[in-house]
């Protein structure tokens, strides 16, 4: 059965690791090159190369390795003969399955280490970054391209593959669902359950000095938005002015609206700004961050690993309840 689940898995299997090994060649050409340098405008092209990548892994894993597992047997009827030997439902579908999550998750924890390693030189210098200016590794489009949670993105999307096939027992259907389905949790965790595995915390700073390094407004209204320096490193979740009951200011108060000039003026100058903001203080208003502070990518990066093996497991759990359905 092993060499029967081989044979059937080689060619995307090998396919995979040849796409890898060129990877793994240009990022140890181009890593060294890295280290030292405070300015990395060239890279921004294989920066967010490396990033597409490891997001386009777990699709190509679940749609092109997981779904085919199984449902290229059901259309074809080739299970049914492997049933009738000595091999059991149970036998057929852990192998099966277990093989492919041999594979593809060293694959994924392979990339992931290798990407981590090249982009190091850029991640610790945006890690003592205060501004917007460079993307740190807890942020949510980094993040998910570090460490060590590809490994369980890509054992998620085998399984879910293997499932949505099962359930369907169409191929191409299976693979439209499977993609979907992908691409809505890697978009809906980072926004809805990754800030709030850890609490976040919370730092309130007044309206006033240098903490101010954004300031939106027009001609019209004045100020509209306020900025604080963020806190190196961090994830922002929330860059909120707040009254002093702590209440959100959305919009910011009328008074606001003596800083903008007279129309053709153009923007309102500085010291006009810093009056305005100065008024703000002066009512109890202040600015408050909520945000994920750099310490805590790897704790955040263990739990969103717990995460996503835990629904692992429990679409194992749906296939192994699956097949006993099957005819």
């Amino acid at each position: 059965m092993t060499w029967l689940t081989w044979r059937q898995f080689r060619v995307p299997a090998l396919s995979v690791f040849a796409a890898l090994a060129a990877i793994g060649v240009v990022l140890a050409i181009t890593g060294p090159e890295l280290v030292g340098r405070t300015d990395f405008s060239d890279q921004d092209t294989l920066f967010g190369g490396t990033i597409l990548v490891l997001y386009l892994l777990p699709a190509a894993i679940g749609v092109f390795w997981g779904v085919p597992l199984i449902t290229r047997e059901l259309e074809s009827g080739t299970h049914s003969l492997v049933w009738n030997q000595t091999v059991t439902r149970k036998r057929w579908l852990t192998t099966k399955l277990g093989f492919g999550l041999l594979v593809a998750m060293p694959a994924a924890g392979l990339l992931g280490w290798a990407v981590s390693w090249w982009a190091s030189p850029i991640d610790a210098l945006a890690a003592t970054q205060t501004d917007r200016g460079m993307l740190s590794r807890i942020a949510p489009v980094v993040f998910s391209a570090r460490g060590i949670v590809p490994i369980g993105y890509a054992a998620f999307a085998l399984a879910l593959g293997v499932a949505i096939g099962m359930l369907l027992k169409r191929t191409v259907a299976a693979m439209a669902v499977t993609l979907v389905v992908i691409a809505a949790v890697l978009l809906l965790v980072p926004n809805f359950v990754r800030p709030y595995l850890l609490p976040p915390q919370t730092m309130t700073v007044a309206i006033v000095g240098e903490d101010i390094t954004n300031i939106t407004g027009d001609d019209t209204h004045g100020i509209m938005e306020i900025g604080v320096r963020n806190p190196a490193g961090a994830w922002v979740l929330a860059n909120e002015t707040v009254d002093s009951a702590g209440n959100v200011a959305d919009p910011l108060p009328d008074f606001v609206q003596s800083c903008a000039p007279r129309p053709g003026q153009g923007p309102p100058e500085r010291g006009s700004m810093q009056a305005c903001m100065a008024q703000l203080g002066q009512h109890g208003y202040q600015q408050r961050l909520t945000y994920q502070p750099g310490s805590r990518f790897w704790p955040l990066q263990w739990l969103e690993l717990a995460l996503y093996l835990a629904l692992t497991a429990l679409l194992t759990w749906f296939c192994f309840r699956r097949v006993r359905h099957l005819s």
